[in-house]
């Protein structure tokens, strides 16, 4: 039987995907509460599309699957609101939720396994190389990441999630897929 754990939840109108960046303004109390306790325990806090509900006010009602954010980096911006630039980490699907006296939106969640470190098919080659495309013309160094990074199917997978024009409802529903493999024919038959 899979544990499940307690995980606080930050709802959003965009999905976090493992490995990519986020950045976030904060100012309500109940989620500098929740950074502050995170703080404290060296733990992240569940990011979770939105299904109803908005970011702010009335705690939202939040996607069955999401990421794990873990805090990079935070400052006070000028305004005086927190800014956090977090990463996406593990994947969770979540069981239950309750609402805190705060407002926050708490979940019962079962961590989802990690991707296998697979090598990329050959039918799905041609996405490693769109990718590596794609990240030239947006001028990003790719001399600065590791060698045969494009060929590793998982990776690939979720950064061209993260770049491509799809929904976030598409990204949700990779978020729910295992299969590093069967997560890339789906790209590329939106791709097409």
């Amino acid at each position: 039987m899979t544990s499940v754990e307690s995980l606080p939840l930050f709802p959003l109108h965009k999905v976090l995907l493992p490995g990519a960046a986020m950045d976030l303004r904060i100012f309500e109390r109940r989620y500098l509460d929740l950074v502050r306790d995170c703080g404290r325990s060296g733990t992240g806090f569940g990011v979770c599309l939105i299904l109803e509900g908005s970011e702010a006010g009335a705690p939202a009602t939040p996607a069955a699957y999401g990421v794990e954010a873990l805090i990079e980096n935070f400052d006070m911006g000028e305004d005086g609101l927190l800014s956090l630039r977090v990463r996406g980490h593990r994947r969770f699907h979540v069981v239950r939720t309750r609402v805190r006296d705060n407002g926050l939106v708490m979940a019962d969640v079962e961590w989802l396994h990690s991707d296998e470190d697979l090598e990329i098919l050959p039918e799905h080659a041609l996405l490693g190389t769109l990718l590596q495309t794609m990240m030239e013309k947006v001028g990003t160094d790719i001399s600065k990441l590791p060698a045969r990074v494009f060929e590793h199917a998982g990776w690939v997978g979720w950064r061209l999630a993260q770049v491509l024009p799809i929904t976030p409802l598409q990204r949700v529903s990779l978020l729910q897929e295992n299969d590093v493999n069967a997560r890339l024919q789906r790209l590329l038959e939106w791709i097409d």
